[in-house]
C-alpha cells in the first residue's frame, strides 16, 4: 500500500524537474528575457501572453490571473490530479524512484518502466487504428460515422479509428515496433486461443470502429469498439478488459477533452455512450463525459469532485438518460450516489427517448443544448419515479407512495429546499401538507438515528489572525526600488555574497508586503541559496500564506538583461541603489540627532556623529561610483 512520500524525495523531484519541459507539454512558450519564458495562460482566457516561467527557480506565475506554483502544482492543476499523483508522475518522468514513510510502497522503477511500455503500446495502437480508418477496408466504419452526423474532422478530433478485419493486423504492427508477446498480453488488446501452453494471441478488436479511451492526462489506456458487420458474433460494444492501466470503475470517456471546461464552468454532464459525448461536444456542451460499460459510481465521483472543486460553493452534475425503463433505473442509481456530491445534481431526459446523438441528428445542435438546459433536479426525478409505482387514485396507493417518497425528501441536504419539496409532494399526492411534513420529519429522524453513523465535519472556522497585506502601489518609487531588489535577491542570490549579504540583511523595507518577504529571505539564510528551486520554495514557506503568490511573482518577473554580463551589471546596480537608499535614510536619522544636539554641552557626541555622517557619505559615493 502506498504511504506518504518522503519529504526529501519530494524536494528532490522538485529540484530535478525542468519546469519548462513540463509546461511545454501544455503551453507554447517563447523567450522573454534572459532565463525567462512567456506564453498564453492555460488557467484563464487571454490574448496577450502573461504566463511566465523561470526554470532557474522552478516556478511559474501568471501576471493576468495570479495563478502560480512549481512543476508539481502545475501538473496537479492541469491534470486535476492529487499532490501524490503529481509527484509520482514527475518522478517517473525523470526516472527517480520514490521512497515512502511508515513502510508504505509506491511503484518501483521496474513497475514504472512496465507501465510506460504499456502506454507506448497503446499510443502506437491508437495511431494504427486512426490510420486504418482512411483505408478502403474501413468504408463501413466511415459510413457509420457519416450516418450519425460525424465528418472526418470530428473523427480526427476524437481520435476515432478502425480495427481491420483479420486476426493479426495490430499484432504484426506492434511486434514490428519491438514489443514482445509477453508485453502485448498485458495490454488487453489481444485475446488468446489454442490448447494449453500452445496458446497464441490474436487481435481482440477486428472489423470494428474504435474509440481511444484516455485518462485525465490524455494518455490512451484502452479502447472501445463498436460492431459494424452482421457476421460479427461479439457484443455490440466491446471494451478493453481490466488491465493495470484500464480500470473501468475509474475511467470516464472524454475526460481528457472535457476537463478544462468542467473546471472552468463547474459543470459535468454524464451521458451514456461514445457517440453521445461526440454529439454533445460538437453541439457546444463541452463538459460531457461517459462511463465505459459500467454505472457511474464512487470512483467516478472522486474524479468528478476533483474537477468540479466540489466544496459546496457551487457546481452542477447533470445526468442524461434514455426515457425508457433502463434509463430511469440508471437515473435512480445515480440518485443513490447523490449524497456524495456537494454540487447540485440534475437529470435531463428527452421526452421522446432520444439520446444526444439521435437528438443532434434529428433536430440539430441547439436541441442538444436545450436538453441540457431543461434539466430537472435529481430529487424531483427520484420522487416522481417513486410515485409512478403506485395507484394515486386510491387512498391506499397514496399512503404507500407517501411512505416511499418521504425518505427521499428527507435526504435533501439543503434545509431551504426540503420544505419546498415537502409542499410539492403534498400537491402531487393531493394530501394535507401537515400529514406529509409529519412523514418527512419521521423519516429524517429515523435516518439520523439509524443511518450511516457519519458525523458532519463542518465546523465554524475561527477568525483568521493572518495579517492583511495590501498590493504595493507601483507608482511609489520607494516600493518600486524595494521590489526590484527582491526580484534580484530571489533570482540571483549569488550577487548577495560577502558584504552585500550583510548590507541586505540590515536593509529596512518600508513597504509592508516587501518587508515580510525581506524578513523571510533573512530567516531562510544565504546558505540555502545554492539550490535556487529550494531557496525560493523555502522563502515561500516562510512568508504569510497571502504573500506566497507574491514571492512566485517576484521570482519569475523577467529582468531587463539579455546577456549574463548585462544581468550581473543590472543586479549589482539594483543592490547599489538599495544600499544607497538605506544610507540616505540612516544619514537623515543622524542629521536629525545632530540638529537636536547641544554641541557645546556634548562635543564628543557631536564629533562622533559628524564622523559617522562623513563615513556614510563616502560609502554612498563609492556605491554610486561602482554602479
Amino acid at each position: 500500500m502506498a504511504g506518504l512520500i518522503k519529504r526529501e524525495d519530494i524536494d528532490e523531484v522538485r529540484q530535478r524537474t525542468d519546469i519548462k519541459e513540463v509546461v511545454d507539454g501544455y503551453v507554447t512558450l517563447k523567450g522573454a528575457g534572459l532565463g525567462s519564458f512567456k506564453g498564453l495562460c492555460p488557467f484563464h482566457d487571454e490574448r496577450s501572453p502573461s504566463f511566465t516561467v523561470r526554470p532557474q527557480v522552478g516556478r511559474y506565475h501568471c501576471f493576468g490571473c495570479g495563478e502560480d506554483g512549481d512543476a508539481i502544482s502545475f501538473v496537479q492543476k492541469m491534470d486535476h490530479s492529487s499532490f501524490h499523483e503529481a509527484v509520482e508522475k514527475l518522478a517517473a518522468r525523470i526516472g527517480y524512484e520514490l521512497r515512502y514513510e511508515d513502510g508504505g510502497t509506491g511503484p518501483s522503477r521496474e513497475e514504472v518502466g512496465k507501465r510506460q511500455r504499456l502506454l507506448d503500446a497503446h499510443k502506437i495502437a491508437d495511431e494504427f487504428f486512426r490510420a486504418q480508418l482512411l483505408t478502403p477496408g474501413a468504408a463501413e466504419g466511415r459510413n457509420f460515422l457519416d450516418g450519425r452526423g460525424f465528418d472526418r474532422s470530428a473523427a480526427e478530433h476524437f481520435g476515432v479509428g478502425y480495427a481491420p478485419q483479420g486476426w493479426d493486423g495490430l499484432l504484426k504492427h506492434l511486434r514490428g515496433r519491438g514489443f514482445t508477446d509477453a508485453e502485448l498480453k498485458l495490454t488487453g488488446m489481444f485475446s488468446a486461443g489454442g490448447p494449453g501452453n500452445q496458446q497464441r494471441i490474436y487481435d481482440r478488436f477486428r472489423g470494428r470502429l474504435i474509440w481511444p479511451i484516455r485518462d485525465i492526462a490524455g494518455d490512451t489506456i484502452g479502447f472501445g469498439a463498436r460492431k459494424l458487420f452482421e457476421d460479427d458474433q461479439g457484443p455490440k460494444y466491446l471494451n478493453t478488459p481490466e488491465t493495470t492501466l484500464y480500470k473501468k470503475s475509474q475511467v470516464l470517456y472524454g475526460i481528457d477533452l472535457a476537463k478544462r471546461n468542467i473546471a472552468k464552468e463547474r459543470q459535468l454532464v454524464v451521458v451514456e455512450g461514445y457517440t453521445d459525448v461526440m454529439a454533445c461536444h460538437l453541439a457546444g456542451v463541452a463538459t460531457a463525459v461517459a462511463t465505459c460499460g459500467t454505472a457511474f459510481g464512487t470512483e467516478h465521483i472522486k474524479v468528478a469532485r476533483r474537477l468540479l472543486s466540489d466544496d459546496g460553493s457551487g457546481g452542477e452534475v447533470i445526468f442524461t438518460f434514455d426515457g425508457d425503463a433502463a434509463g430511469q433505473k440508471a437515473a435512480l442509481r445515480a440518485f443513490e450516489e447523490d449524497q456524495r456530491f456537494q454540487a447540485q445534481t440534475y437529470v435531463a431526459v428527452e421526452p421522446s427517448g432520444a439520446d444526444p446523438c439521435d437528438l443532434r441528428q434529428l433536430k440539430g445542435d441547439s436541441a442538444v443544448r436545450d436538453l441540457i438546459s431543461s434539466r430537472k433536479p435529481l430529487f424531483e426525478f427520484a420522487i416522481k419515479a417513486s410515485l409512478r409505482r403506485h395507484n394515486l387514485d386510491t387512498v391506499e396507493g397514496r399512503v404507500a407512495a407517501l411512505r416511499e417518497a418521504a425518505p427521499v425528501v428527507a435526504q435533501i441536504r439543503d434545509s431551504a429546499a426540503r420544505p419546498g419539496y415537502t409542499r410539492e409532494l403534498a400537491g402531487w399526492l393531493g394530501m394535507p401538507i401537515e400529514e406529509v411534513s409529519r412523514f418527512v420529519g419521521g423519516a429524517a429522524k429515523r435516518a439520523a438515528a439509524g443511518g450511516s453513523g457519519e458525523q458532519s465535519t463542518t465546523a465554524t472556522a475561527p477568525p483568521s489572525s493572518s495579517p492583511v497585506f495590501h498590493r504595493p502601489d507601483p507608482r511609489d518609487p520607494v516600493a518600486g526600488m524595494e521590489r526590484q531588489a527582491l526580484e534580484v535577491a530571489l533570482q540571483d542570490p549569488a550577487v548577495l555574497g560577502g558584504v552585500s549579504w550583510e548590507r541586505f540583511e540590515a536593509s529596512h523595507f518600508a513597504t509592508p508586503a516587501y518587508s515580510a518577504v525581506h524578513a523571510a529571505i533573512r530567516a531562510t539564510g544565504l546558505a540555502h541559496a545554492a539550490d535556487p528551486v529550494a531557496w525560493v520554495e523555502q522563502i515561500r514557506q516562510e512568508v504569510p500564506e497571502p504573500l506566497r503568490s507574491l514571492v512566485s511573482e517576484l521570482a519569475v518577473t523577467p529582468l531587463p538583461a539579455s546577456t549574463p554580463e548585462a544581468m550581473q551589471r543590472y543586479c549589482r546596480d539594483i543592490l547599489a541603489r538599495l544600499f544607497e537608499l538605506q544610507i540616505t535614510r540612516i544619514k537623515a536619522d543622524k542629521m536629525g540627532q545632530l540638529q537636536r544636539l547641544d554641541a557645546g554641552a556634548n562635543p564628543e557626541e557631536f564629533q562622533r556623529l559628524n564622523r559617522e555622517l562623513m563615513q556614510l557619505e563616502m560609502e554612498r559615493r563609492a556605491l554610486r561610483s561602482d554602479g
